[in-house]
């Protein structure tokens, strides 16, 4: 079997994560519930006409809270695929990788406010 070229092996990987990635979209109702939300927000950005630094951190936190849910998917779906029954220790791995998910959330949350509360009002 012949060895694949660089390219043919980046695109092979891109494949896999483009194919990771419609499987959290549609698999895991928190993420479609966070790309409704970036979608309102993009939205936002249009109608009010954000700047472009305004933009990049948007773009920023809409990705760091898409990523991290990502992360904690694969967190949770490993724990459950090593130990299926109630383990406290595997609960706490998966509380503290939910608890990445809120804290990025959060900050997420205060980027929209800082950006959207003085077009707002």
């Amino acid at each position: 079997m012949p060895k694949e070229s660089f390219l043919q092996n980046r695109i092979r990987s891109v494949g896999f994560a483009l194919k990771g990635a419609l499987l959290l979209i549609k698999t895991e109702a928190s993420i479609k519930i966070q790309v409704f939300i970036a979608l309102v927000m993009t939205a936002g950005g249009f109608y009010f006409d954000i700047s472009s630094t305004e933009w990049i951190l948007q773009i920023f936190a809409i990705s760091l809270v898409l990523g991290i849910e990502g992360l904690n998917t694969a967190v949770e779906k490993l724990a459950d695929f090593v130990q299926p029954e109630f383990d406290e220790k595997i609960g706490f791995i998966k509380d503290i990788s939910a608890g990445a998910v809120m804290l990025v959330s959060i900050g997420a949350s205060i980027i929209g406010l800082i950006i959207y509360l003085p077009k707002i009002f």
